[in-house]
């Protein structure tokens, strides 16, 4: 009748299918072999195909090769040990059961041998058939337990390192204790710089990093918390952060961690938004023209009719107050609309953004000279082309250069101009040392009629922005008050 306890197990090998489980005895002694083969034959419920090897390095090889499912290792083969042939087969990643047998019982080896890796230790002279069933049924077992994982493990490991996101591991103070490969990308530091920096110091604000600590410290856990966070290089990014306080087998806690990185949606959002507000500003500007040069019309026409009809001195120069004030709101309205018109898409030619640069200088070179600002250009040995209106971008560069030059003070100014590449793009940028912007205003910096200037329209770097979003471009701005102001220009390479 066969062993109850043997078959209800769960090891894959003795319970899901009916295939032999493979056994290699390794020791140099052919009667101990057939001793201990003979009491593994004399288990009922299952099949076993045993073969022996004496020698070390042929034992090596088929434990490297993975030819059985269990190894009974005699702990004396000749010049080496048993001990030697576990280590070295363990080194050779090994994931089969390897069991020790020695001649006498042994506390030491027994130690040695757990410590190496063994599955289990066998005196010979205590072998039996029951000792041998359990020992095997048990190794098997745990090696089923450790092969799935592994297997997890390996999953596992695989999906951490190839997150589009960055997925990382820290201690409950928030050291970092192990990163994927987007989080050394994303934070600008490699992994083994990161293993003694702190959350903490990517915050951007402090306010931020105070109430993510606080969350975790009496929730255990930080759900979706929009953060800005500062990489090595200084850059910022809008990310979406979550964190959960675990605890692993030993009972310490630890944080496990991820950072989706939102800066491109973010970027997207604000254009969308832009250019809707300014498409809603259009609209409004010509809706306005045509109700206001109506009458103004009529106000025209009704002046030099008076100034045909009274030709005294005194009405005269009223009539001239009047026409001159009608000619000035009609020039108005046609500065808003040029403004508020879409640059035309189908006018694109191949451009360097150089040449474009340098016609925009050129236009306001007397702006730069009275103000007494110091400028310089940098740019690449390499003409950057682009698809361009160069026309209309001259008009986008202007605007922003002259805000440059006005936001700078008289003597002091310093305005610098580069072009770069990377990633199939062209970057301009446009930077000074100005009075900056402070981060109450900079959301509202591209929208219509929003300006610093006391007689200004407020139109200038709204039509910028339009112009910008026409060549399928973007623009960023990294300011602060006081800290002057770099507005980069991010173009596709023709």
């Amino acid at each position: 009748m066969t062993d109850p306890s043997f078959v209800l197990n769960s090891s894959p090998f003795m319970i899901a299918d009916n295939t032999p489980v493979k056994v290699l005895i390794i020791d140099d002694d052919e009667e101990d072999f057939y001793l201990t083969s003979q009491y593994i034959k004399k288990i009922r419920g299952k099949e076993f195909i045993i073969e022996w090897c004496y020698r070390y390095g042929e034992a090596l090889e088929a434990i490297v090769e993975s030819r059985f499912d269990i190894y009974f290792i005699d702990y004396y083969l000749g010049a080496k040990t048993g001990l030697e042939l576990m280590k070295d087969a363990l080194e050779q990643n090994c994931e089969q059961p390897l069991i020790l047998l020695t001649g006498m019982g042994n506390q030491k080896i027994d130690v040695e041998a757990m410590q190496a890796g063994a599955y289990d230790y066998l005196v010979k002279l205590e072998l039996n058939t029951e000792k041998l069933e359990r020992c095997i049924r048990y190794s098997l077992e745990r090696a089923a337990v450790l092969k799935t994982l592994r297997s997890n493990e390996r999953k596992f490991r695989s999906i951490f390192e190839r997150s589009k996101d960055a997925v990382f591991l820290t201690d409950q103070h928030l050291v970092f204790k192990d990163v994927n490969f987007i989080t050394s990308e994303m934070l600008g530091y490699s992994r083994e710089e990161l293993m003694s920096l702190n959350l903490n110091q990517f915050f951007a604000q402090p306010e931020q990093a105070e109430l993510v600590n606080n969350l975790l410290r009496t929730e255990g856990n930080v759900e979706d918390i929009e953060v800005e966070m500062i990489s090595r290089n200084k850059e910022g990014l809008q990310a979406v952060l979550s964190l959960s306080m675990e605890m692993d087998a030993d009972d310490n806690l630890y944080v496990q961690g991820i950072i989706h990185d939102i800066s491109n949606l973010k970027k997207a959002e604000k254009a969308t938004l832009q250019a809707e507000k300014l498409g809603a500003a259009n609209r409004l500007v010509r809706a306005l023209a045509h109700e206001v040069r109506n009458p103004l019309n009529n106000i025209n026409l009704s002046v030099e009719q008076l100034a045909q009809e009274n030709g005294s001195e005194t009405g005269s120069v009223y009539m001239d107050i009047i026409s001159r004030n009608s000619k000035r709101i009609n020039d108005l309205i046609t500065e808003l609309l040029l403004s508020s018109s879409m640059p035309p898409e189908n006018i694109r030619e191949k451009k360097s953004l150089q040449n474009i640069l340098d016609e925009s200088i050129a236009t306001i070179i007397d702006r730069i000279t009275l103000k007494k600002v110091n400028w310089k250009v940098i740019y690449p040995n390499e003409p950057a082309y682009i698809m361009a209106d160069p026309l209309k971008l001259k008009i986008a560069f202007t605007n922003i250069i002259i805000n440059a030059i006005e936001a700078m003070h008289e003597n002091n100014g310093e305005l610098d101009i580069s072009v770069t590449s990377q990633n199939g793009h062209h970057l301009v940028s446009i930077k000074d040392n100005g009075t900056g912007i402070s981060k109450e205003t900079l959301p509202h910096l591209f929208e219509p009629y929003f300006t610093f200037k006391r007689n200004g329209l407020g139109m200038g770097l709204a039509t910028t922005l339009n112009i910008i979003q026409s060549h399928k471009a973007s623009i960023d701005v990294q300011t602060g008050l006081d800290q002057g102001s770099n507005f980069i220009l991010k173009f596709e390479r023709a």
